[in-house]
């Protein structure tokens, strides 16, 4: 390769995004629970949205978190879906390089937003089961307006290293990445470069962020746990817990999966590409499709309220 090639693909003006490799037959069929899965998620997070903005009985901190929880699951699946839907439906391969890399920021950031939120909710629940009397003197409304912006900020300052540190790299192999869309691990291993940094990081928010964050809700646990074990009867045990059971779902529905998909996309040379690729993105899709099922199910005032707007429309 001359020296003018080399130079002109060191910073490519597209990648190739391959789609799922070895199913490519099959993409049209796959395309159609990706697609449910997307309209599922947009239907749910907007009516859970819309549920907490008409009753005013649900304006409290509990449901502020959840519609944050809503906006985050939006954008990660907005993100990423329509792009592999031009995919599986047009042949549409490319992506520009600098959309390549906001694509990147918005993925790994609301991820992390999203880890911010449910620590914000552990403690919500802490304060609530804990420390009742002084709840609405400790979470106003200002003070949730603050945690979540500095949620945000947290996803935000963490996040923006990884797209940068991969704008810096030489790219002198390949510009195909075979996945549907743009994850830190996937661009940076194209790189002809020693990419340790880039790597080093992503472990770092991977193991010290989220993990810390799971540690935070551990600990609020724990002291939740020991106070409901002390309330006198059975049925106030049960009824306590039953106000934590909607965010112990949506934790386990986050991190399990997202932790071994991540030990995989790093450890896991013997597992199929095509397996990684689709288990990624279905995992990608199904935390923003469950969330809003969740705490519709088993959140009793939103499932009443949702029920009343069904009967008024006479469904």
């Amino acid at each position: 390769m001359s020296d003018s090639s080399r130079n002109n693909f060191t910073n490519p003006s597209t990648f190739i995004l391959l789609g799922i490799p070895g199913l490519e037959t099959a993409h049209v069929w796959i395309s159609i629970p990706f697609c449910a899965m997307y309209i599922i998620a947009l239907l749910g997070n907007f009516t859970i949205l819309f549920i907490v903005k008409m009753e005013s009985s649900l304006h409290e901190p509990m449901y502020y978190f959840l519609c944050m929880v809503a906006v985050s699951d939006l954008v990660l699946s907005t993100s990423i879906l329509p792009k592999m839907l031009s995919i599986f439906w047009f042949n549409s391969r490319e992506i520009n390089f600098c959309a390549c890399l906001t694509q990147m920021f918005f993925l790994h950031c609301f991820i992390v937003v999203e880890s911010g939120i449910f620590v914000a909710m552990a403690f919500d629940r802490y304060v609530a089961i804990c420390d009742p009397l002084r709840y609405s003197t400790i979470l106003t409304t200002p003070v949730v307006a603050k945690i979540g912006l500095a949620v945000l900020l947290r996803g935000a300052m963490l996040v923006l290293p990884c797209p940068l540190l991969a704008r810096q790299w030489p790219y002198c192999r390949t510009n195909i990445i075979p996945e549907l869309y743009c994850s830190h691990i996937a661009v940076v291993k194209l790189a002809c470069a020693d990419i340790r940094v880039s790597s080093y990081y992503g472990l770092f928010l991977l193991f010290c962020v989220l993990g810390l964050d799971v540690i935070f809700i551990a600990l609020s646990y724990t002291q939740i746990l020991r106070a409901i074990f002390r309330l006198p009867t059975k049925d106030a045990r049960l009824k306590t817990f039953g106000t934590c059971g909607s965010h112990l779902c949506a934790i386990l529905a986050l991190y399990v999966p997202g932790l071994f998909l991540s030990l995989t996309n790093r450890f896991g040379q013997n597992v199929p590409l095509h397996f990684q690729v689709l288990i990624s993105n279905l995992y990608r899709l199904t935390t923003p499709m469950l969330n809003p099922i969740i705490y519709g199910v088993r959140t009793k005032q939103i499932r009443d309220r949702l029920l009343q707007l069904f009967a008024q429309k006479g469904i």
